[in-house]
């Protein structure tokens, strides 16, 4: 009977699969940057649903709800530097991943600005889960670029780094500069990533088949932590992974051939740092990707994937901060 219940479950799971890799193929197939980028993508109503501000010594915080997208702004008291930041969150991940960096980055007279993604943290889910490709993302990225008179630096984490390279390509290669953190790599995610999330999680990657959501990958504290953070993490697996939100399977496949190729002889000036001990995304995938785009390449000692809650993650802001000056960008 219960060899009968396995052959079962095994026969719809393939069924499952095969339906699902038809349908999701068929969205690849069709997304076009191009076209997504010319349509209006936000269906959110218009006006703010939130806004609140909290002054600190140095710096004022600005966080808003405006047309569905949540925002968080840090104004320094005394801005020194026209050109404003943007923080481009990666899967799973929201605004609130840069609440230690805004700080700092307004403490050495930078404006910085935070987005959530549709679906993400605060921002509104404008469509299912299994429907948010890489360009769709990519059209919010380009409206917030859009809202600023002087073109920002990016700095973009995990998928927002493969954000960044979506831009470079397909939005425009003007950039002040672009700081790729612990990002998908230039031309392969699967090809990078799936190797090892099959070593340490096939369970987690079995999973993620059948919900096509990402998040089976970090489903409890403890896989969050053995993919992301160091022991010695700032902020506890328990505490982050109660933040997270669910993660588009389609984005993985989506940076990838057929479906994606780099940009080539890049002008931004790039600057890609990793943590030797990113258990998501290879390190030498990172290096041979900043050799790629002709990036220069930071490598973090004892550092893992969620590079601004790591213990030296004040530090890799300074290194990035310093980068910047010492490109005279003011």
């Amino acid at each position: 009977m219960l060899k009968g219940l396995f052959k079962t479950l095994l026969h719809l799971y393939a069924l499952n699969l095969r339906v699902q890799t038809v349908v999701f193929l068929a969205i690849l197939i069709r997304a076009r940057a191009e076209r997504t980028l010319s349509e209006e993508q936000n269906q959110a109503a218009k006006g703010k649903q939130f806004d609140r501000r909290r002054d600190a010594e140095d710096y004022t915080v600005y966080h808003t709800i405006e047309d569905g997208i949540e925002r968080v702004t840090f104004e320094p008291k005394e801005r020194k530097f026209d050109t404003p930041i943007i923080f481009q969150h990666g899967m799973w991940q929201g605004a609130w991943a840069w609440e230690r960096w805004g700080p700092l980055f307004a403490s050495w007279g930078w404006q910085s600005h935070a987005i959530s993604l549709p679906g993400h943290a605060g921002s509104f889910k404008q469509r299912p889960l299994w429907r948010c490709t890489l360009d769709y993302y990519l059209a919010f990225l380009k409206a917030e670029v859009e809202r600023h008179p002087v073109k920002p630096v990016i700095i973009g984490h995990s998928m927002g780094g493969a954000l960044l390279q979506w831009y470079l390509k397909y939005v425009g290669d003007d950039l002040p500069a672009g700081i790729l953190l612990s990002s998908m790599v230039s031309h392969s995610a699967i090809a990078d990533g799936l190797p090892l999330l099959a070593r340490q999680d096939p369970m987690g990657m079995f999973l993620s088949t059948i919900t096509w959501n990402s998040k089976s990958w970090v489903r409890d504290p403890y896989y969050l932590a053995q993919k992301v953070s160091s022991p010695n993490a700032l902020v506890k697996p328990v505490d982050l992974h109660a933040k997270l939100s669910d993660g588009s399977l389609l984005v993985s496949f989506q940076h990838n051939p057929p479906f994606w190729s780099p940009p080539e002889n890049v002008q931004t000036p790039l600057l890609w740092l990793t943590g030797e001990n990113d258990a998501i995304v290879t390190f030498e995938g990172q290096r041979k990707s900043a050799e790629y785009y002709g990036a220069e390449f930071m490598p973090l000692a004892d550092t893992a994937h969620d590079i601004p809650t790591e213990p030296n993650g004040e530090q890799v802001a300074r290194m990035i901060h310093d980068w910047l000056v010492g490109r005279e960008i003011s």
